[in-house]
């Protein structure tokens, strides 16, 4: 399928499938690098807590296209404290709270890939994709031409859902 805009996605086909292909054999997580990196900004990192962090994807299907991880390397959830679970599970549902109250999305798609069989690009760090949907945000394009849409501003989003993640805390 064809982009008929997304500029930040030319990092993606060069450097980011590189760096996949290297991590395969040095089993080097580009959300740990980017974790211990401290520049938030520059990864796009919304919110850091004390087990979990949660950062916009940037390669979005959608505007808002948000991850919800632990801090901690692990795969499976099975492979997380009850303790990290339980604050990947809350952090996950006020994520989706800001996204509904800040870009005043109609809908969202949550979900869960395992395994690269499962559809996960980067396997062996879990994480929880959360999608905001608004009626009407498909359209004929990626059916006829073979080409989607994007009409937004990274960083502007990124702006916008920072801010409302500042107020966001949990017990």
């Amino acid at each position: 399928m064809r982009k008929l805009f997304a500029p930040w996605r030319s990092e993606y086909s060069s450097d980011v499938t590189a760096k996949k292909q290297e991590e395969a054999t040095q089993d080097i997580c580009v959300f740990c690098t980017q974790l211990q990196e401290n520049q938030d900004e520059k990864h796009f990192i919304l919110k850091r807590f004390a087990h979990t962090f949660v950062m916009l994807n940037k390669y979005p299907y959608n505007a808002g296209h948000i991850l919800v991880l632990p801090l901690r390397h692990v795969a499976l959830l099975s492979e997380l404290s009850q303790e990290e679970r339980a604050e990947l599970i809350e952090v996950q549902t006020k994520s989706i709270d800001v996204l509904f109250a800040t870009l005043k999305n109609h809908g969202l798609n949550m979900g869960i890939n395992l395994g690269k069989a499962g559809g996960a690009g980067i396997p062996s760090h879990l994480h929880i994709h959360l999608l905001p949907r608004w009626q009407g945000d498909t359209n004929f394009m990626p059916a006829i031409a073979e080409t989607k849409v994007i009409s937004f501003d990274l960083t502007k989003i990124y702006k916008q859902l920072k801010e409302a993640f500042e107020k966001v805390a949990i017990l």
